[in-house]
């Protein structure tokens, strides 16, 4: 009798497992009234939600926008303006061109990138993640232009690379094959080194208009209102607040701050960006430059697995239960990144993409599913780029600052506490936070992997349950590939480049 039981109450419990899919997401939805609060309401539309790859997924009828969409579309908008401005003035200062220059093309980049938006992450891969701006390459980018490299060259070879990898799956290999100790470890470098850095960024500012107090205000403001949204669990409203707390309090101890930038359009013809007078003023690229740019290309896109891995790991950690479908798929991402890298370079924009940090991380927060937020952030970019004066104030340091610290590294150093609290973990997060001071994140990724899977450190249970080709075979070339290339173009520390034209 228990038999028949306990076999029933499994067929009941497939049964209702089943029932969603049988229906449409318009009727399962119901309003935010029938619940009891708005995580229960944002939680059930994360679960009854059915995205379709490569297939139109439209607003209202297979998903909705909520207010909490405007707060990942706001930060990923403000992000977007400060990064593409860092990778344009990166570029600009050895080619010897303008700010006018930077300007212009950030307007562009935000023209572009909002197409790109719309098209994947917004209709046809609803669970691609926006693709954003790869800041771990800017310190590379003197180097690169130095070599001779050219930004076209550069960023097609990103685009091919990118497009192999994810057709070949080898991106959602290389994150299963990352314990979460290796993950949680990668998370905590980067939340901790970029919560340092906006802060002595801001402090830098304050030095230099001889108001430091300012900074210090600023900063132990937003602790404090970060500390209480905490508490009020309501933290995804953290980047709106914490940039308008930021803004108005260094504006009213009066730090100087202006808007410059006037409404218009950039130019929108590709050959005026690949002119040998006009745009980059380098014409288009040769064989050469291609040659030269190649291992900076094949390291850019080996450093895509890592980022777009703490991305997804987030969502996890912050998404309820039954929402896999959800959830970003890390090879859709590399397609969408990888086709808009491939027409932002052909059509003269400085951006050099990866998953987009300063969306997806807040998005996750709020508990929204990717599409409605991305056809907001679309928006917004469209009116920053034609109307200018947000863009001022987006790149404003007491905005900016807190806008990075509060809606991307903060909570990557939560996400990466809450991974490494249970097993055997802290011996590789210890290892990769290590490896990647050492070198780079790439390279403590690569090298961590490699030990963890083979059983040296973290836990050896899950070692001894993989292959061979898991435990050893692909975590060695990947490390072998990755530090292969580093060696070549000089970033291993005390070591010169092993190409002669790298050595710069």
């Amino acid at each position: 009798m228990s038999n028949t039981i306990s076999t029933d109450t499994a067929d009941d419990e497939s049964a209702k497992s089943a029932q969603p899919e049988s229906k449409s997401y318009q009727e399962l939805h119901k309003p935010s009234a029938s619940f009891e609060t708005r995580d229960e309401y944002l939680e059930h539309e994360l679960q009854i939600m059915q995205p379709k790859r490569w297939r139109a997924n439209l607003p209202f009828r297979d998903y909705r926008f909520e207010f909490e969409d405007t707060i990942p579309a706001m930060a990923g908008t403000i992000g977007k303006v400060v990064m593409v401005g860092a990778i344009a003035a990166t570029f600009a200062a050895p080619l010897g061109l303008s700010d006018a220059f930077v300007l212009e093309n950030v307007r562009y980049e935000l023209l572009i990138v909002s197409i790109f938006i719309i098209i994947f992450s917004g209709f046809i891969l609803p669970t691609a993640n926006l693709a954003g701006t790869h800041g771990p390459l800017i310190p590379l980018i003197p180097i690169v232009v130095a070599a001779g490299g050219h930004p076209m060259a550069f960023g097609l070879l990103i685009g091919a690379f990118g497009l192999l990898l994810a057709i070949s799956k080898g991106g959602s290999l290389l994150a299963k094959l990352t314990s979460k100790g290796v993950c949680g470890g990668l998370l905590l470098y980067l939340g901790f080194i970029g919560t340092t850095s906006q802060v002595k960024k801001l402090f830098a500012w304050a030095e230099g208009i001889e108001m430091t107090h300012i900074a210090f205000i600023v900063i132990l403001l937003t602790i404090l209102l970060y500390a209480l949204l905490e508490h009020w669990r309501k933290r995804w409203l953290a980047v709106p607040l914490s940039c308008l707390l930021g803004g108005i309090t260094a504006w009213a101890l009066g730090a100087p701050f202006e808007f410059k930038t006037a409404p218009g359009l950039p130019n929108m013809n590709p050959m005026y960006w690949w002119g040998e007078n006009t745009g980059w003023m380098i014409g288009l690229p040769t064989v050469e430059s291609f040659i030269v740019v190649l291992p900076f290309a094949v390291l850019a896109v080996a450093m895509w697995s890592p980022d777009f891995l703490g991305h997804q790991v987030f969502q996890k950690i912050s998404y309820p239960e039954r929402t896999e479908k959800v959830q970003m798929d890390i090879d859709d991402t590399m397609v969408s990144a990888s086709v808009r890298q491939t027409f932002g370079s052909l059509m003269g924009g400085s951006n050099f993409t990866s998953s987009w940090g300063t969306y997806i991380v807040p998005a996750a927060i709020a508990k929204r599913p990717i599409p409605a937020g991305a056809l907001l952030t679309a928006l917004f970019c469209i009116i920053a780029g034609v109307w200018g004066y947000p863009m001022d104030l987006a790149i404003w340091q007491p905005v900016l600052c807190v806008a990075l610290v509060v809606g991307v590294f903060i909570p990557l150093l939560e996400a990466g506490m809450e991974m490494t609290r249970e097993g055997k973990t802290t011996q590789s997060a210890a290892i990769v936070v290590f490896g990647s001071a050492l070198v780079n994140p790439a390279f403590g990724w690569s090298l961590t992997m490699l030990l963890d899977n083979m059983g040296l450190i973290g836990c050896k249970e899950r070692s001894s349950e993989l292959t061979h080709m898991s435990r050893w075979i692909i975590p060695l070339v990947m490390f072998v590939v990755l530090t292969g290339v580093m060696a070549l173009v000089g970033l291993l520390p005390g070591i010169p480049a092993l190409m002669p034209g790298f050595r710069h």
